[in-house]
């Protein structure tokens, strides 16, 4: 039979039958749980349906089906009352929850509100600094504008300024020597050295001569610096060789670097023709470092000196409240007063004069610090080095007419504590404000103890008792120490400030913004001054910078990145930063540590301004960079301009230039030296003599003209050697 005449039911609901065979039948009950067949089992709380199966004739009755659930028994009270109590702590506890998170959110926006509001007043606080302190800078500025009317800006005569850039780091010019020969040979010597003179004038030799000593492994870098100032010299009264000999030597280098990395070249002074440029540079821009270029340069160095010297400076650390270089950046709340002293002037011209000068002081500068301030004021418009030496002057409190007290930084009312002993400042004296001060001549004892053995702001000072005795001074701050907890004075943070203050030493930075914001007008005048192409740039700089664009087309270099770099390192990297860095190469001032921090800021984010790398700031970026990050890239947009510019200018001619250098050579053909100059390149080719002899001797134009022959005949004359002539 076939499944169709199956019938399969479960009580009253039918299974339907899916498969049949032989041995098995498989058919698919109803969802739910039919009623049974019989009404009398219906009323039966137990009754199952009866599963049957139909055959035909045949009835078969396999038993009872019990779906599953279908007879549920009763809740248990006991669970539904836990299940009540449950659902009643948890509705509680998610509503404690709510109400604890809407409570942390609302304290969590009031603490964002305040901190915010915080955010806005410290920020608000010093942009008002800002504009308080820039103004009282003009104003300080206005008046220094109204004195040097008067005075002048102090700049070096060209002798200076050359010997300083030529040999940096010396105290002068290491060419103020006698050539140190005996009387009787002094005629031969420097007839030699004429003869050496002449030999310069050579282009093969000095090419020679230069390649020859920077393939020796002894020619230090120092050397090589040195031999290029020496040839400077030596060569100043004919600038239009010296320029040939720059352009040759340069072109040896381009085609030297472009084998390597181009890129590269220029970046350091390695080779004699790097720092060779870097005084061509001195020489020729000289003049519009005075007409245009000096005078915002130092109104940004008074307004420096006017800023750092308003706040706290330690005279031991040299760290300072306000600069723009964390590093020197004084991270602990100073209590400080101002001061207003009438300073007298009792040596050279007006001593005894009965009116003093007002000079305003801290109470916490030391007595060296405060007899600098006192000289700056009652030398006013006269050049440092016209000025007395500090370390011939004491400083007296007159009070009265008997009461004369000579103050200084160490004396036997220092305090010492320990291994350690502060500096005397004017608030150990008790010095009050409007005190009558004078600088008289001191004495032999204090020449000694307070003025040669102690320099103000030098980082470690020279102190006889700091060998000896192992007793360390220090003056605002113990190096490596703790700051003393602050005395009940009046101070720039209040109360729970300067807690806040003194668990965040970073909230100090803040000073550096403010610095940044009073000098900022003063660093965009200079870099306007320098970058601009609105008067007529220096003919040098054109010259030079056509001549790399020359440079960079004979070799086949199209990358114009490459030729910005050229430009950059040859020009902003190696001399403006230089007279950026060091304003005593071109004025006659004296700077401090403090100052020369600001300045290495300042020329940092000039030499960002020129470089094509666009820096990523984040939070772990040096805050040097932080501080100007907003001006870089207007100021980068300044230099592609200036370079776009001079390269649209009319070419300069080599007779232009020629020009030009003539009138250089003769205006400043001032004695810089040159004599002693050739005698230290003579001890250069005395050491290297046979190098330099056999390189000569290997050339065979050199041989015609006799290079080494004349050579020999040098070193006859000015060293009395024998030589096979």
């Amino acid at each position: 039979m076939s499944k169709e005449e199956v019938v399969a039911m479960i009580g009253e609901g039918p299974c339907v039958v899916k498969t049949l065979t032989r041995n098995h039948l498989y058919c698919e009950p109803p969802a739910e749980q039919p009623l049974p067949r019989h009404h009398a089992l219906r009323e039966a709380p137990d009754a199952f349906p009866e599963f049957t199966v139909q055959m035909g004739n045949l009835h078969f009755s396999l038993g009872h089906v019990q779906y599953d659930g279908e007879s549920p028994a009763a809740f248990p009270l006991a669970a539904q009352v836990g299940l009540g109590v449950g659902t009643s702590l948890l509705a509680l506890g998610v509503i404690i929850i709510v109400l604890m998170y809407r409570r942390k959110s609302k304290q969590a926006l009031r603490d964002y509100k305040k901190v915010q509001i915080q955010l806005e007043n410290l920020e608000s606080s010093v942009r008002d600094r800002c504009k308080k302190e820039f103004t009282d800078l003009m104003t300080e500025m206005t008046d220094l504008t109204s004195d040097l009317l008067g005075s002048g800006i102090p700049f070096l005569d060209y002798k200076l300024y050359a010997e300083r850039v030529f040999f940096p780091g010396h105290q002068e010019s290491p060419l103020h020597r006698d050539l140190g020969v005996p009387e009787s040979r002094r005629p031969t010597v420097e007839q030699g050295l004429g003869q050496l003179s002449n030999l310069l004038n050579s282009k093969l030799f000095l090419t020679k001569f230069i390649h020859t000593l920077e393939s020796q492994r002894t020619f230090s870098a120092r050397d090589r610096a040195y031999v290029a100032s020496l040839l400077t010299v030596a060569l100043h009264g004919k600038l239009e060789y010296f320029t040939d000999i720059l352009r040759t030597l340069l072109s040896d280098l381009v085609a030297q670097y472009v084998a390597k990395n181009p890129k590269l070249m220029l970046r350091r002074t390695e080779t004699v023709v790097e720092k060779l440029l870097t005084n061509w540079m001195s020489i020729c821009l000289y003049t519009f470092v005075r007409d245009a270029v000096g005078e915002p340069l130092y109104m940004l160095f008074r307004g420096i000196k006017h800023q750092v010297d308003k706040g706290p400076v330690d005279s031991v650390t040299g760290k300072a409240k306000y600069t723009l270089n964390d590093n020197r950046l004084l991270r602990e709340d100073v209590e400080y007063r101002p001061l207003t002293l009438n300073a007298l002037l009792a040596v050279g011209p007006g001593a005894g004069e009965a009116q003093g000068v007002p000079v305003k002081v801290l109470d916490c500068d030391t007595i060296s610090q405060a007899k600098e301030k006192m000289l700056d004021q009652l030398y006013k418009g006269v050049p440092v080095t016209q000025r007395p030496d500090p370390r011939t002057l004491d400083v007296e409190w007159r009070s009265g007419v008997a009461g004369h007290l000579i103050l200084s930084d160490e004396d036997v009312t220092s305090e010492v504590q320990g291994l350690w002993r502060r500096l005397n400042t004017l608030q150990h004296y008790k010095v009050p404000d409007g005190a009558t001060v004078a600088l008289v001549p001191c004495l032999t004892k204090h020449v000694l103890r307070e003025n040669q053995d102690y320099v103000s702001g030098e980082r470690t000072p020279m102190l006889e008792d700091v060998d000896e005795g192992g007793i360390r001074p220090w003056h605002l701050v113990k190096p490596s120490e703790e700051p003393e907890p602050p005395r009940p004075r009046r101070g720039s943070l209040r109360g729970g400030e300067r807690e806040r203050a003194k668990a965040i030493p970073e909230i100090y930075l803040t000073r550096l913004l403010s610095m940044k914001g009073t000098l900022q007008k003063f660093v965009d005048d200079l870099f306007q001054v320098i970058l601009s192409t609105s008067r007529p740039v220096p003919l040098a700089i054109k010259y030079f910078f056509d001549l790399l664009d020359e440079q960079a087309q004979q070799h086949g270099i199209s990358d114009q990145d490459t030729v910005h770099i050229w430009k950059t390192n040859s020009l902003p990297l190696r001399f403006w930063i230089n007279i950026i860095k060091n304003p005593q190469f071109v004025f006659d001032v004296q700077t401090s540590d403090n100052m020369d921090a600001v300045l290495l800021v300042i020329a940092q984010t000039f030499m960002d301004a020129c470089t094509l790398a666009d820096h990523k700031l984040g939070r772990d970026s040096p805050i040097n960079k932080l501080l100007y990050a907003r001006d870089i890239p207007r100021y980068k947009r300044m230099v592609e301009r200036y370079y776009a510019d001079i390269r649209q200018t009319v070419p300069a001619s080599d007779q232009e230039m020629n020009s030009i250098l003539a009138e250089l050579s003769r205006n400043y053909s001032g004695d810089l030296g040159a004599r002693v100059a050739l005698h230290e390149l003579y001890k250069y080719i005395n050491k290297y003599y046979d190098q330099i002899i056999t390189a000569l001797e290997e050339d065979g134009t050199a041989q015609k003209m006799q290079l080494g022959y004349r050579l020999q005949q040098i070193a006859a004359a000015v060293e009395n050697k024998v030589t096979d002539l």
